[in-house]
């Protein structure tokens, strides 16, 4: 018997209405873990290559991991992944929340969705079954709607629901899966491939012992518990991150990269009206947490704006820096209440809020340059700092409503596309993933990470400059001879792109790719600092399965992810000529500020760029995984 996982992975045939059930040995397990793992190693072997992302061929998966639903914080998180409909690569996007610990309770690690239902459906899993039904009066209904409507329809209050509002039912290329309302999967088009498969959700609930898997030492566990989470929730680590991340608005305003403008300049004069501070002045914000975590990061707010306009409902959250920045410096809103509002509305209707303000934000440049002409835009007035427009064209984008609405939907390089006349340049993104609110003419780490990662601009995989700090992970947990990482005190330097950068960049990646393979939050888990840290980690991984898992084996297991996930895309017709950074990237900052000049340097960028595939075992000339790679890490079956 197992320890910490059920050794089952659900797989529905929607077209057939067919359930079974995959079973995997644990040399299986160990080598994929969980999440991006699973999800990955089932694109790789269930979708055929050339498949329509929004077609029945595609396959989605939502994945939990070995140690997920542990008695431990900050070990919640699902996987989604599949063929993304906003790149054309791979997919890939994860969420907190109570949803995924539950699948496991339920009976199952994961469920893989394949083919597609010819009328709506939910499914029902629970106490080691599922059930297709009926989903025809949930159809058209957000998040907070269907899940109150499920849990009375099959009565149980306790039922954990992940599904799609609208904007994953009208398939907007970028719509996310949401579960308990607020908690995201929220990049590269999740919500829109469950659409396009005609699944509004997916309840679950785990009350049967006979589908109740154990652990290697639950005594370990609480001892740990005890000792090593209880008091750290006395530290400042633990009670500063009680606002969430939206305090980094005012580090990133400090630091020159806070992006504004489309991405055009790194300050934003009206930075503290998007401010947690500000919030905190006029709206009722409370502190909310998802499963088993004392860290309670995740925020909610409240309130009625002066104009009696706007009411915010804290059943579906509130922004945190990535929303406060797309939805504000992106687009240059500053009424707060607008803002929050814009955030409650991406939510309900279960859409990517990086993705959706970045669109805007190129919709208004090109509004600006004339490209988007008025008669075009629906009667709305699509300009920066307009706080009017901003509500009104995230509901038309989520219904796809008019010729406005359906343009974006699609997100900003197709939509650039269509408009033509010079529209490319301002579509700030990579493989046509939109860039989040972290810019690499500050950071260069990112420069070379959003350039090569294989779902394009992603801040969560990656390093940023300073983080890996050797100081300070030997202060932390020491040294160990078998950690698969290497610390540099280079990285601090922000202004230089190096070999340094580069190496730090392949083994970040694959770090914080074993970190989505795991099910860790990231608010909880670090590398060189944090919380908890990889340390930290390996004692779990064997208190929970019982393995003993060196930490150079761990690191593998992440490079092995990360090289399905660059063979997948091989296989979709990637080339070296995809990793890239728009143009935009390489001109100076001119605004007066800390970033001001600063930019990326595209000869060196190229320099680094074919170092990291050389440190990577990829082929410079191409950009292609090595046949010596994929053999090295025991996934020669994924050669092309």
């Amino acid at each position: 018997m197992p320890y910490g996982y059920n050794g089952k992975i659900l797989k529905v045939n929607l077209t057939t209405r067919e359930i079974t059930v995959d079973e995997h040995d644990e040399k299986w397990y160990r080598q994929y873990l969980g999440g991006t793992g699973i999800g990955v190693y089932y694109a790789m072997t269930e979708i055929p290559a050339g498949a329509d992302p929004l077609g029945p061929d595609n396959v989605l998966t939502l994945s939990a991991s070995v140690i997920v639903g542990a008695p431990l914080p900050a070990l919640s998180r699902v996987s989604c992944n599949m063929k993304s409909p906003l790149t054309g690569g791979i997919g890939d996007a994860q969420g907190g929340g109570y949803w995924a610990p539950e699948l496991k309770y339920a009976g199952f690690d994961a469920v893989v969705l394949k083919g597609r239902s010819e009328t709506p459906v939910y499914l029902w899993i629970h106490d080691g079954q599922c059930e297709i039904r009926d989903a025809s009066h949930l159809w058209g209904k957000d998040m907070g709607e269907s899940e109150a409507m499920v849990r009375e329809e099959l009565g149980d209050n306790l039922i954990r629901v992940a599904g799609i509002g609208p904007a994953g039912e009208n398939m907007v290329r970028y719509a996310c899966v949401i579960n308990e309302r607020k908690h995201s999967a929220g990049r590269t088009g999740a919500g829109a491939v469950m659409g396009s498969k005609n699944v509004k959700l997916l309840a679950c609930r785990g009350k049967s012992t006979e589908t109740a898997y154990e652990y290697a030492d639950p005594e370990g566990l609480k001892e740990f518990m005890r000792n090593r989470v209880v008091p750290l929730t006395k530290t400042p680590a633990v009670q500063g991150q009680a606002y969430g991340t939206h305090p980094v608005i005012i580090g990133s305003q400090n630091i020159g990269q806070l992006p504004t403008r489309n991405f055009s300049e790194g300050v934003y004069d009206h930075y503290m009206d998007i401010s947690h501070e500000r919030f905190m002045e006029i709206m009722e914000v409370t502190n909310e947490t998802c499963y088993m975590c004392p860290i309670r990061c995740k925020r909610a707010v409240k309130g009625t704006s002066p104009d009696g306009k706007i009411t915010l409902d804290p059943r579906f959250g509130g922004p945190e820096y990535e929303s406060a920045s797309t939805l504000g410096s992106y687009v240059m809103v500053d009424d707060p209440f607008v803002m929050a509002k814009a955030n409650e509305l991406c939510n309900r209707y279960s859409v990517d809020t990086i993705t959706i303000g970045a669109t805007i934000a190129f919709a208004m440049e090109c509004y600006e340059h004339g490209i988007l002409k008025p008669e075009m835009c629906d009667g709305l007035e699509v300009r920066f700092g307009n706080n009017d427009v901003l509500i009104p064209l995230i509901e038309k984008i989520c219904h796809r409503e008019g010729y406005l609405g359906n343009l974006l939907a699609d997100g900003p390089k197709m939509a650039a596309k269509v408009l033509g006349n010079g529209a490319e340049k301002f579509s700030i993104e990579v493989k046509g993933n939109p860039m989040p609110a972290h810019m690499p003419q500050v950071k260069k780490c990112l420069a070379i990470h959003y350039a090569t990662n294989a779902y394009g601009a992603d801040h969560c995989s990656a390093t940023h400059d300073g983080a890996l700090d050797l100081a300070n992970f030997e202060s932390q947990a020491g040294r160990d001879n078998s950690y698969g990482i290497n610390v540099y005190d280079g990285c601090e330097n922000w202004d230089v792109m190096d070999v340094t950068k580069a190496h730090a960049v392949k083994e970040y990646n694959a770090a914080a790719t074993l970190r989505d393979m795991l099910g860790t939050c990231s608010m909880g888990w670090g590398w060189t600092s944090g919380v908890l840290n990889v340390f930290d980690m390996q004692k779990v991984i064997e208190m929970v399965t019982g393995w003993k898992m060196t930490q150079y084996e761990m690191m593998m297991c992440g490079y092995r992810v990360v090289n399905l996930e660059r063979v997948f895309n091989q296989r979709e017709g990637f080339t070296k000529a995809d990793d890239w950074l728009p143009d935009r990237m390489f001109e100076p900052f001119k605004a007066e500020g800390p970033s001001k000049g600063k930019c990326v340097d595209p000869v060196k960028l190229r320099e680094m760029i074919d170092i990291y595939y050389d440190m990577q075992g990829w082929d410079v000339e191409t950009g292609f995984v090595r046949d010596g790679t994929l053999y090295n890490l025991d996934i020669k079956w994924a050669r092309p």
